[in-house]
């Protein structure tokens, strides 16, 4: 990597070359899905309500916005808020990923380019290393740094002032934010689930730019098996749109979302492949449970992390899965999806109310 090619250019870098190479046609359709504007933003009214009148506020006293973090499962649209506030900013966004930032130095490179507004936009900022958050929250508050030189008895500091920056931080594990990071963030919101209406909207708006033809028909079947989720419903939808291609006439219905989903192992409550093997390990192996995390992960030859954060949130909040202090159990819900009939000699589970 060249000396003058700092981490957060990456990003930006990448965008451009797709945007010249025709041949990554894929990416810039990616890329065009995302909404621009708060306005085109479909669902988490609240969350874009507040950021609407604090971009509003900013803009009337001429200042940069307070320090901003996005918590949340992934694919539910922190990064492309990121984007739509530094648009609606008028200023300039610039990327990293928290296990990116590897040395004090990276960051110091990187606040010190910044003007007077940026955005300093870092994803998985949970994963920043310890030296580099203590770097990082001081020069949030302060919009300095003291940077050492030397070591021992020759060492000396000297505190660089930096533009009045705006960070903003995305995590789909808060709860691993430390406390002294998390306190310098101005602005907390939460994105959740969205609901199937808010998906169906999503999913004609992708549509229409895709230039599949959809009905409300094979909209919603695919909004159904989109686990609250704009990415994995923009996922399903061209696969659907692949399969329309070759086994139908193009356009999307009902009948042709059922078969291509199917086909991708998607059943009609977007339970995935993996989804069925966690709940049915835990069901097998350890008679409904309860089961610790690290133990469902050995059985299934995963990643403990993995499960963590892209199966376990979509179940619990469907209700397919309870934690306890022990661990985690099916509900009744799991044995009726799965049909598998529930021991009669094994604790009741508790009956999911959704």
């Amino acid at each position: 990597m060249p000396d003058n090619v700092h981490p957060f250019d990456l990003k930006e870098a990448f965008q451009s070359d797709v945007q010249k190479d025709a041949g990554e046609g894929v990416a810039q359709e990616e890329l065009n899905l995302r909404p621009q504007q708060l306005k085109e933003y479909i669902g988490q009214k609240q969350v874009v309500d507040s950021l609407s009148i604090a971009i509003l506020a900013a803009k009337k006293r001429q200042e940069p916005l307070d320090h901003i973090i996005f918590q949340g499962p992934p694919g539910l649209g922190k990064t492309t808020l990121a984007n739509i506030v530094a648009k609606e900013m008028e200023v300039r966004i610039h990327h990293a990923t928290g296990p990116a930032l590897e040395k004090g130095g990276d960051l110091v490179s990187i606040l010190t380019s910044l003007e007077r507004g940026d955005i300093f936009f870092i994803d998985e900022i949970h994963r920043l290393p310890k030296i580099v958050e203590e770097l990082l929250c001081p020069a949030m508050e302060d919009f300095a740094m003291d940077i050492i030189f030397d070591k021992g008895a020759n060492a000396r500091t000297y505190r660089s002032r930096l533009e009045w920056f705006t960070l903003i931080g995305a995590t789909t594990r808060s709860g691993l934010l430390s406390r002294p990071l998390r306190e310098r963030f101005g602005i907390v919101r939460e994105l959740g689930f969205y609901t199937i209406g808010e998906i169906v909207s999503i999913i004609k708006r992708s549509a229409a730019i895709l230039k599949v033809p959809i009905d409300d028909e094979g909209a919603y079947e695919i909004s159904r098996r989109a686990r609250g989720t704009p990415r994995v419903a923009n996922h399903l939808l061209k696969r659907v749109r692949d399969y329309s291609q070759v086994k139908a006439d193009g356009k999307i219905d009902s009948e042709v979302a059922q078969k291509a989903l199917s086909l991708e192992g998607v059943d009609s409550d977007g339970l995935t492949i993996l989804d069925r093997k966690f709940l049915e390990a835990i069901v097998t192996y350890y008679k409904g449970g309860p089961a610790g995390i690290e133990a469902i992960a050995a059985t299934l030859q995963e990643d403990s992390g993995t499960l963590e954060e892209l199966v376990e949130p979509f179940l619990l909040q469907r209700g397919y899965l309870i934690r306890t202090s022990s661990g985690r159990r099916a509900t009744e819900k799991t044995y009726l999806h799965l049909k598998i009939t529930l021991p009669k000699n094994s604790p009741q589970p508790q009956r999911s109310l959704l």
